[in-house]
């Protein structure tokens, strides 16, 4: 998933194509001396019909190593690439990961994009126990990009070698260099230099994307430009995510999220949800925000008429907004949106609900838009890597891996995090000195963990062009290609993105 900060929580998203049908290599052992690693490599070809259009293509599940100067193996990651047969140079390709950090791919291959997925159910139920079906996926992009799904470090299959520092990998710079260098690599080994590509990621992985971007384009050389970034889930300011006391902007950009759950749930009225995401946004950009920023200065008069609105827009009562000064955190409305139900929603996707120990607390128990979905994607990506590619490794994969973020440097400049962490200022830097790359932007409307308000904030700053700027939304959450209409109009809006280069 690419699940925002979610492993960073528990702590406290390129070798050459290969000829043969067989693998090459062994695979290394978790354990095994840096000195010792051999790369494996293996493929199968087959085919598909993805987007109308049947695709013969390479699946490559492969091991790039990074080394020190000295010429050390420091990591070793893991791609997937989905290529159509036989090469042609001139099509796109895709480089894809998720986020976390600390996330593997699996999200995005078995959920979205690769040409198998898993079957969980549409509606936000549970996905209950195996078997999980594993489908031929006609929503995959195969029939007008190549894919390379990426495992940074500490994700996936990927790994650091035994005597490797956490802090040359884990971090903003640190990750972004490494996938940076995978990308080289790939491109190279591959013959692809000429090729129109794409590069993004979801949730984390839209960070990473910035990140990453920065260290193609926006160094000295620029010697890898883009076609377009591809963004779903979007967190870029960090700052506006963090309600902490005096941050004020961290509720306003929650608060419609707050107005699109309580309409899902019958709490709130409008016609549709596209209206009262519109109505919240009006309300908190404007009395929402006046009204906090005034502090103990409010006026009772307006603070009575802001409570009266708030109360609308979110189902809760006039008197628990009350108690909580106007500033609700999420945690606290997963809590009590539905309380009278005896239920909790979910923080990834918003119509999940679940239900507690007790119905007493301000804070739910778990998400229940996370544990209803995981089991089946691990499940499938496993016996899809492990049976059908004949990927061999005694290593597990890290779907949501802890290791990455107990150990994150988060700071842009020395470590440390920065009061304020916006990455978005690398995105609108390449924009402006690359004329022809364009950013698509996907939201789903009942995602708490990179609430679509944030990322429309984050992206209209100065300095980001706009008219080069798309913005997405579906009627789902944080993964909004659970839901099987968002999936299929999710791709055909990529589709048409990628072909209207």
């Amino acid at each position: 998933m690419s699940k925002f900060l979610y492993a960073a929580a528990i702590a406290l998203a390129s070798l050459p194509l290969a000829t043969p049908a067989l693998a090459q290599g062994k695979p290394a052992a978790s354990e095994a001396s840096a000195a010792s690693i051999t790369p494996q490599v293996r493929t199968r070809d087959l085919s598909g019909t993805f987007g109308g259009q049947r695709v013969n293509y390479t699946a490559t599940i492969a091991e790039t190593i990074l080394e020190d100067d000295d010429g050390k193996p420091e990591a070793v990651i893991v791609t997937t690439s989905y290529v159509k047969s036989p090469r042609d140079t001139s099509r796109p390709v895709f480089f894809i990961y998720n986020g976390g950090p600390g996330s593997g791919s699996v999200w995005l291959q078995m959920g979205a994009w690769g040409p198998k997925r898993v079957a969980i159910p549409s509606d936000a139920r549970d996905d209950g126990a195996p078997p999980y079906p594993i489908l031929d996926n006609p929503d995959s992009l195969l029939d007008v990009a190549d894919l390379v799904f990426i495992d940074p470090p500490g994700t996936g299959f990927s790994y650091l070698t035994k005597d490797t520092d956490p802090k040359k990998y884990y971090g903003l710079r640190e990750d972004a260099s490494a996938v940076a260098k995978v990308i080289r690599r790939w491109i190279n080994d591959n013959g692809r230099w000429n090729s129109p590509k794409y590069l993004g990621g979801e949730s984390y992985g839209t960070t990473r994307t910035a990140m990453v971007v920065r260290e193609l384009e926006g160094g000295t050389y620029n010697d890898v430009a883009l076609n377009g970034l591809i963004l779903v889930s979007t967190i870029l300011d960090f700052a506006a995510r963090e309600p902490t006391p005096g941050n004020e902007m961290a509720y306003v950009m929650a608060l419609p999220n707050m107005a699109t759950a309580a309409y899902y749930h019958g709490k709130a009225q409008a016609p549709s949800v596209e209206a009262i995401a519109e109505e919240a946004r009006r309300f908190a950009i404007g009395p929402y925000a006046t009204a906090l920023l005034k502090g103990q200065d409010l006026p009772a008069a307006e603070r009575a008429a802001v409570r009266a609105e708030l109360s609308r827009l979110t189902g809760l009562s006039e008197s628990y907004l009350d108690e909580a000064e106007l500033r609700v955190t999420d945690q606290r409305f997963y809590k009590e949106l539905l309380r009278d139900r005896g239920l909790t929603v979910g923080r990834l996707d918003s119509r999940y609900t679940g239900k507690d120990y007790d119905n007493a607390g301000e804070y739910p128990d778990n998400d229940p838009s996370f544990y209803g979905i995981d089991a089946g994607y691990t499940a499938a990506i496993n016996s899809w890597t492990r049976e059908s590619l004949g990927y061999e490794t005694d290593r597990e994969y890290q779907s949501i891996g802890g290791e990455p973020g107990a150990h994150w440097n988060w700071g842009l400049s020395g470590r440390g995090r920065g009061a304020y962490l916006n990455v978005a200022q690398y995105i609108g830097q390449a924009m402006r000195q690359n004329s022809q790359l364009r950013v698509f932007n996907a939201q789903g409307w009942y995602d708490f963990a990179t609430p679509f308000f944030g990322a429309e904030y984050s992206l209209n700053r100065v300095g980001i062009p706009q008219d080069r700027l798309e913005f997405h939304y579906y009627d789902a959450g944080h993964m909004m290609y659970i839901r099987d209409e968002d999936r299929a109009k999710l791709s055909a809006d990529i589709r048409a993105f990628i072909r209207n280069r």
